[in-house]
């Protein structure tokens, strides 16, 4: 009889031992509901970064539409710039062979033209023979012999100017470089 008491307890502790690691299981399985604070900090963190989110996207728009209105007539310059360079062609013609009256009267209306042209953020870019080649403001046309060793790889003539419109090439000044 001692065996089969022996043999109940063993069993009993079994069972007990199977219980509370059951118990133990359901306890781990179980999420525990958050606290009133943890909802409320991550209402909070949520709240902070939709608000960040937000400024970001406001800032960007800004800067996207003052960049639109900034070079909005960018076409329209670009097609003045044929006018503005055939002004600098007839100016050149006349001084060549022209009366004075003449060029004085062409060369008033280039100049208003022109600062009118500049006053809406168009910069002609600064481009002399012995400058460096710079493929940011220029273009190649042709490359030839260069007269002297110094001009080599560099800008032996300029054929037409380019333009800035505020910070932005919107034509490359055309060169011939020494080769």
């Amino acid at each position: 009889m001692d065996e089969n008491k022996e043999l109940q307890e063993e069993n009993l502790n079994a069972t007990e031992q199977e219980t509370q690691q059951t118990e133990k299981n359901v306890a781990e399985n179980v999420t525990k509901e958050p606290t009133t604070e943890e909802l409320l900090a991550e209402e909070k963190d949520r709240y902070i970064r939709l608000y960040a989110e937000f400024e970001n996207y406001k800032k960007r728009t800004l800067k996207e539409k003052m960049e639109f209105a900034q070079y909005a007539n960018t076409e329209m310059m670009i097609s003045m710039l044929a006018v503005l360079d055939d002004f600098e062609r007839a100016i050149k013609e006349i001084a060549k062979n022209g009366n004075e009256a003449d060029l004085k009267g062409i060369e008033l209306i280039y100049q208003k033209f022109k600062n009118k042209l500049i006053e809406k953020g168009l910069k002609p870019l600064e481009v002399n023979a012995g400058d460096d080649f710079n493929v940011d403001f220029h273009e190649a046309i042709t490359q030839i012999p260069a007269p002297t060793e110094e001009l080599k790889g560099k800008i032996v003539d300029v054929i037409e100017t380019g333009y800035q419109l505020h910070d932005r090439v919107i034509r490359f000044a055309k060169v011939v470089t020494g080769n």
